[in-house]
């Protein structure tokens, strides 16, 4: 399958940290031809996902509300455009108040479709599209007090239009990868690995991301691409812990231009890589280092 590299680009209708828009072409050039699946064990906002051809999707994600919210845009995307544009449109939705009272209803409430709904506006309207919960799996997110709003109308419509060839699953990152196949390329789009490792560990979806977690995570990538043969990518920071950890893949540099603290000011190049995992770079590197992956 030919993956275009400048075709248009199209936003998530999420808001999302570390999201990959400016990413996509770096991404697009290093998938293999002639594979028909993507799956991203770690699918966020869908940004990938939505820049990407192929015939089909797996995309999981271990946040229960996020696959849920997307599951019900692929079913019935204009019905929930008419109830999230109502919260959108309140005449008070901009105020710290109405924020951390729809935060709180949020909480309480188990009916899956007011969360998806009230999903969308915590995301617009919280700081700096960042979705984080607190030990109990509360979302705590503060308000973003931002000036204006953008309702995403047009992107969940392409997104529904899009999701109609993609399953949606709840599930880590060890399921996913079980159900790759020869056919699948694996992006992986995990929570960073710290640039200084005596920082804290990323929180994620009431989870911790721990170390121990991205080794095995890179251990699941070369066994997936040796034994079922399908090509795996892993995103993260280029340090010298990440390139230790993805020993056997072909390593591409990257250099992003972001914001690492909550200053505007403070945008500079990070240092990013792209680790590809195949099985025929996989078999070399064994055979150079006399080893066996067990």
């Amino acid at each position: 399958m030919s993956h275009k590299l400048h075709s248009p680009k199209h936003r998530s209708f999420l808001k999302w940290a570390g999201g990959k828009y400016r990413l996509i072409d770096e991404i697009k050039r290093l998938y293999p031809q002639g594979k028909s699946q993507l799956i991203e064990p770690f699918v966020g906002a869908g940004t990938v996902f939505l820049n990407s051809e192929f015939e089909q999707y797996l995309l999981a994600d271990i946040n229960p509300d996020l696959i849920n919210l997307f599951k019900l845009v692929k079913t019935d995307v204009e019905q929930y455009i008419k109830e999230t544009r109502i919260l959108f449109a309140h005449a008070e939705a901009n105020t710290a108040q109405r924020y951390y009272a729809l935060r709180d209803e949020f909480n309480r409430s188990d009916d899956i479709w007011r969360r998806a709904t009230i999903f969308l506006y915590l995301n617009r309207f919280g700081f700096n599209g960042l979705c984080r919960y607190n030990s109990d799996n509360e979302f705590n997110v503060p308000f973003g007090a931002y000036r204006q709003h953008y309702f995403p109308e047009n992107e969940l419509r392409y997104f529904a239009e899009k999701a109609q060839q993609a399953t949606f699953i709840c599930a880590s990152f060890q399921e996913t990868f079980a159900l790759a196949t020869e056919q699948s390329v694996v992006y992986c789009d995990p929570p960073y690995a710290p640039l200084q490792q005596e920082s804290n560990f990323t929180r994620y979806a009431g989870n911790e991301f721990s170390l121990q977690q991205q080794q095995q995570l890179a251990e699941f990538a070369r066994m997936t691409a040796l034994r079922q043969n399908a090509t795996v990518l892993i995103s993260n920071h280029d340090t010298s812990f990440t390139r230790a950890l993805y020993q056997g893949a072909k390593i591409r540099k990257i250099n992003v231009q972001r914001s690492i603290s909550q200053s505007s000011e403070r945008r500079v190049k990070v240092k990013e890589l792209i680790a590809v995992f195949s099985r025929a770079k996989i078999e070399k590197w064994l055979a150079k280092n006399n080893s066996i992956l067990s």
